[in-house]
């Protein structure tokens, strides 16, 4: 396992992992239901709260030909179609085990490898997609999730399938915003607009206790919550979402955050926020959307 930087965000497999080739489209990318965006926005930030490794800075420019999103993230029950129709197996599924947050395992779960400088994260055989939790777990029971626990190979592979691909940094950013200029949020500058909650993420003391206000401990469904000026959901919170491009020569990128975030150790659920993970490496926190051309 690799204990790199931002391991409290999501944790990864040691650099050097192999970038799957993704196999040729199969299917005719239909735009149903997708938001077609463009055009001219500020990216980035030099918000104090940023952190400088991240790279968020400085404020630029961007002019973006048009492109199309999805609204939501991937889902369970999109993704089983696409198993079912393939036969493709994850990552997770080939190591046998992917990493998962221990205040979502049982109080009897048998010993499990933590992260040195995160704990929280651990080890667990037997955790995939099907299994977010590990053997004991089944989602079934939340085919509206996210789906997660998927690499950024998977990620691919599934995006060559159903004839997509993944957003560029550039524009996740611009749909994540809902053309609001420099807000921290998709919604604009506070945590907790008018005193209700926004997006999934942590409340309470991490790691140790959760009070679940938002209603949810894990993973919540994708339309969850408000959509922004877009039509887009879930752009801060809930899982992080793979995007296109490198983060640095080993790594790839990751935008919004997660059910894990927290202001008292990681605050990037703000839309300029950034992370990464190595292109083999999955977590209970990490799922993606899909973009495509115009």
């Amino acid at each position: 396992m690799d204990e790199h930087r931002h391991a409290c965000c999501a944790p990864g497999r040691a650099p050097g992992g192999e970038e799957a080739q993704a196999p040729e489209s199969a299917n005719d990318a239909a735009t149903d239901g997708m938001v077609r965006l463009g055009g001219s926005f500020l990216m980035g930030t030099e918000d104090a709260d940023g952190f400088p490794q991240d790279r968020e800075g400085p404020i630029r420019e961007i002019d973006l030909p048009d492109f199309w999103i999805d609204p939501i993230a991937v889902t369970v029950r999109r993704f089983t179609e696409f198993v079912a129709a393939t036969g493709y197996r994850t990552e997770a599924e080939r190591a046998g085990w992917s990493f998962v947050f221990a205040g979502l395992l049982p109080d009897d779960f048998e010993p499990t490898r933590g992260i040195a400088n995160a704990p929280w994260w651990r080890q667990v055989f037997g955790a995939d997609w099907r299994h977010p939790e590990g053997p004991h777990s089944d989602a079934e029971e939340r085919l509206d999730h996210p789906v997660v626990h998927v690499s950024w190979n998977d990620a691919k592979a599934f995006c060559a399938w159903s004839g997509h691909r993944l957003p560029h940094e550039a524009e996740w950013e611009m749909a994540a915003r809902g053309g609001l200029e420099q807000a921290r949020f998709p919604w604009g500058d506070d945590l907790e607009p008018g005193g209700r909650h926004a997006m999934n993420v942590w409340q309470g003391t991490f790691p140790t206790h959760n009070s679940g206000e938002d209603g949810w401990l894990a993973t919540c469904p994708v339309d969850e919550y408000e959509p922004n000026g877009h039509g887009l959901m879930n752009t801060s919170g809930n899982v992080w979402e793979w995007c296109a491009e490198r983060f640095d020569r080993q790594t790839r990128a990751i935008r919004g955050g997660s059910y894990l975030c927290h202001a008292s150790y990681c605050n990037r659920y703000r839309v300029a926020a950034r992370s990464f993970n190595t292109p083999d490496s999955s977590t209970g926190n990490m799922g993606f959307r899909l973009a495509r051309d115009a």
